[in-house]
């Protein structure tokens, strides 16, 4: 196998930008083909915070794959935006959540390639939360009252909420990040700013992912907290890549994660334990059938690729 990188050096500029043409992709994208993957991290925390965290799995992918010299991290806006980065060839790699990487593969915009472990599980629940004092205490209880979700792709923040709504015969915005056809005052934003959102009363309830409710170290509800509805079993989010990559990329970016260490979910101080480690610790590989679960409650709610439109 031929190490792209020293290829290129070996070949006169001629012949490189042939063996070049047609094959968007190359890490750095064409025309620049220099050596960059470029990573992005979902809106899920803080942006310092993900950089930290995601800093050892750069120096991993940047010394395990010979014909890369940099990893470039970026923060994208929201999940939409990390898909048309994957599709135009912008960005190489990315993680994301469940439901914005199954319409990826289902619109061709992404590819699957890993599944993440996290707190003893393959699976997470999404649930929808409000304050404890409050008198909601079922799904019907939030007709005409403000919920706030996460990103309008996140699966554990919008979509398994919304299905819980519509399960419990309250209409539903025709599509995520718009109001419009609910039954309830819908607005959408990030998993924290969501739950923010409802603990300090500005909302009435919040449908987020459970992670970012839950105290681990009691293994319950953080204080002040008390459950509306909740579903279980939903597949941890996946990682992506581009389909502009090539087969040998996609391979080299795959094992790069699956032959790690264990000190790659450590974060940037390398110690365990400590904020800035990773909230998964571990991963396999997986492809667009692992989510299938997802996809099914995107069909049931009518939801599709008019959602990148909003």
């Amino acid at each position: 196998m031929i190490d792209r990188r020293d290829f290129l050096k070996g070949a006169s500029a001629a012949t490189a930008a042939a063996g070049l043409a047609g094959c968007i992709g190359e890490f750095g994208s064409q025309p620049y083909v220099d050596g960059k993957i470029k990573m992005l991290m979902s809106p899920t925390e803080p942006q310092e915070q993900m950089r930290a965290q995601y800093d050892p799995i750069g120096e991993r992918l940047n010394g395990y794959i010979d014909s890369v010299d940099d990893v470039e991290m970026q923060y994208a806006a929201n999940y939409a935006a990390t898909l048309e980065a994957m599709n135009s060839g912008t960005g190489d790699l990315a993680e994301t959540g469940p439901f914005a990487a199954a319409l990826g593969v289902k619109t061709g915009k992404a590819e699957i390639i890993l599944q993440r472990h996290g707190y003893g599980s393959w699976t997470y629940h999404s649930v929808i939360v409000t304050k404890e004092d409050s008198d909601i205490s079922k799904p019907q209880d939030l007709e005409g009252k403000k919920v706030a979700f996460a990103d309008t792709l996140s699966a554990s923040g919008s979509l398994y909420p919304l299905f819980m709504l519509k399960q419990a015969g309250l209409s539903i915005p025709d599509t995520p990040g718009s109001p419009k056809g609910a039954d309830f005052d819908p607005t959408w934003s990030s998993h924290s700013k969501a739950f923010e959102a409802v603990m300090s009363g500005q909302a009435d309830a919040a449908g987020v992912g459970r992670f970012i409710t839950w105290s681990y170290e009691n293994s319950d509800y953080k204080e002040g907290v008390k459950e509306v509805d909740k579903r279980s079993e939903i597949p941890r989010a996946p990682i992506v890549v581009s389909p502009e990559l090539a087969e040998e990329e996609k391979t080299k970016i795959r094992k790069s994660f699956t032959e790690a260490g264990d000190d790659i979910y450590l974060g940037a101080d390398g110690e365990a334990d400590t904020d800035d480690d990773l909230w998964f610790d571990g991963v396999r590989e997986a492809d667009k059938s692992t989510y299938q679960p997802v996809v099914d409650v995107a069909n049931e709610l009518g939801y599709g690729e008019e959602i990148f439109e909003q």
